[in-house]
């Protein structure tokens, strides 16, 4: 399972571009930029720099789990003995 974002559909009117955001967020635009392209995780910081951003937002509305197939292991896939 991975943690992934609203909050990039959410600012939209709030902020003016991502730079805004990430300072608002107080992390790097490279940061935030690379957690809006998938290329990084979202930690900790960025958890904080989003409840800080959209105060009155729950952790629900502002994350989801998302399910990410794991390679090597099929899903619903069974072996049996002939």
């Amino acid at each position: 399972m991975m943690i992934k974002t609203r909050i990039f559909e959410l600012h939209n009117g709030n902020y003016r571009n991502l730079s805004e955001l990430a300072r608002a967020m107080e992390l790097s635009v490279s940061q935030v930029y690379r957690v809006r392209e998938g290329k990084r995780g979202i930690n900790q910081k960025f958890i904080v720099g989003a409840m800080r951003v959209f105060p009155n937002r729950t952790l629900g509305e502002l994350f989801y789990l998302e399910m990410k197939p794991q390679f090597g292991k099929l899903a619903g896939t069974f072996v049996t003995k002939r």
